[in-house]
């Protein structure tokens, strides 16, 4: 069986940047550890904004400006970084909080084969959520799981209720 992980948005400006939390902070540890001890293919999203963010529809109902591709920010965070340059990884880029071209990445690189998927990152109750329910909506029959204590959401209460979302949905919480 084929196992993906997939790194959700572990940039920047969601660990200690402009939408950054104490939270995020605190996983990064074990974010770095599942990436060097996972033995299977890995994707990374990344938020990605641009110069019009605030004219958008997410930038109107959240106006800061956060993941502009190509600054600091939009980067990943530095030991994330640092783990994933010791492996292989498949960089996805998103404009909204689940990305659409996530699934027929993973079915290509499955090839048919069986396959399992583990979900970690930021943040569990927008773009960690979003992108677990687009992949069981694709893959009803496959594992799907992520990893709580490698997710950090906007607030506690918000993380808490989105692991209640996802269980909710048949998505395992480990």
């Amino acid at each position: 069986m084929k196992k993906f992980l997939v790194v959700v948005d572990m940039q920047k400006d969601f660990v200690d940047g402009a939408l950054g939390t104490a939270e995020a902070q605190e996983i990064v540890g074990n974010v770095v550890q599942e990436v060097e001890s996972f033995d299977g293919e890995i994707f990374v999203t990344f938020d990605t904004h641009f110069e019009n963010y605030l004219d958008t529809a997410e930038g109107k109902k959240l106006p800061v400006e956060h993941c502009i591709k190509g600054t600091d920010g939009w980067k990943l965070n530095t030991d994330v970084q640092n783990a994933l340059d010791k492996k292989s990884y498949t960089a996805v880029e998103k404009r909204t909080f689940g990305s659409t071209d996530l699934p027929k990445l993973i079915a290509d690189r499955a090839n048919g084969d069986d396959f399992a998927i583990e979900i970690i990152g930021l943040c569990t109750d927008i773009c960690v959520v979003s992108n677990a329910l687009v992949l069981k909506a694709n893959f009803p029959e496959n594992a799907i799981c992520v990893k709580e204590n490698c997710c950090a959401g906007v607030t506690p209460q918000a993380h808490s209720a989105a692991i209640a979302t996802m269980k909710s949905c048949q998505i395992d919480i480990i």
